[in-house]
């Protein structure tokens, strides 16, 4: 409990210091392309018609698809704006999680000739991908609104669960950027295993038509949660998904809870000889 009390004031102290470092960096890493920082939005567009093409339209025959709507009695969901939705949870964990767990080895020498805490490290690469997450959130909005789902009072629940998936990101990533630092290994099997996390979360499928018990192994993945919430707050046909679904929001953070005290107690026990893995 000490190590997950200093680590989150180390982030407190150094916010403007993550915040001004992520923007450099976001810049910097589009410096070269002539559209500059619009990549970071128009690549995940592309990903997203690709991903509609294969799954919502190909899949289908051509026919187009609609997903069953989880309430009872309620019409069905147009697959696109269903889509769109869950893969904006993918679409900031996935490069936050890779590029964070690798955030700390990848800059030792840099980190070896400067005085501040490697654990905002992982919060700086997440920072850098949670700017053009926040964009991609209003697009979507304004998709909603154009595919007949307007903003209702559920959007209010949608910080929450913004709030909720860096939490879980930063936690996933605290831990295994220490990892990585020790053990080399850990950041290809990280690569291979997240590319199949797609596939294991309900973003490309419908998940309340399979039976519970493999429905309840399949929420065991905390994304799953995100997931879920996002298109309550977005699509507005499920409520209030954090209360009607309070055991699940409390498994959540127990998750997330737990993933952020081991991963700090690691990182507050091995940085000190981080550098020694040079």
């Amino acid at each position: 409990m000490k190590s997950a009390i200093t680590v989150l004031k180390e982030q407190f102290k150094h916010f403007n210091l993550i915040r001004r470092i992520s923007l450099y960096e976001l810049r910097n890493n589009n410096s070269a392309n002539y559209l500059g920082l619009a990549w970071e939005v128009i690549s995940p567009v592309i990903q997203i018609a690709i991903y509609w093409l294969v799954f919502g339209y190909l899949i289908s025959g051509g026919e187009g698809r609609s997903i069953p709507n989880p309430t009872p009695g309620e019409p069905d969901l147009q697959f696109f704006p269903w889509l769109v939705a869950g893969l904006l949870v993918w679409m900031f964990f996935q490069p936050a999680a890779t590029q964070g767990a690798k955030s700390i080895f990848s800059r030792l020498r840099l980190l070896s000739k400067m005085n501040f805490p490697m654990s905002v490290i992982p919060n700086i690469t997440i920072f850098s991908k949670f700017y053009p997450h926040l964009i991609l959130v209003v697009l979507a909005i304004i998709l909603m609104q154009l595919t007949g789902y307007t903003v209702s009072i559920y959007i209010l629940q949608l910080p929450y669960f913004m709030f909720g998936l860096f939490a879980f990101t930063y936690a996933f990533a605290l831990l295994m950027s220490t990892l990585t630092t020790l053990i080399r290994d850990i950041q290809l099997l990280l690569q291979a295993t997240i590319r199949m996390g797609i596939y294991l979360t309900p973003i490309l499928w419908v998940s309340h038509k399979l039976p519970e018990v493999i429905q309840t192994v399949m929420k065991l993945n905390p994304l799953y949660y995100l997931v879920d919430g996002y298109r309550s707050a977005l699509m507005g046909q499920t409520g209030w998904y954090f209360i009607t679904s309070w055991e699940y929001s409390i498994y959540f953070w127990v998750v997330t809870a737990a993933l952020f005290m081991i991963g700090a107690a690691l990182h507050m026990r091995f940085r000190r000889h981080f550098i020694d893995f040079l």
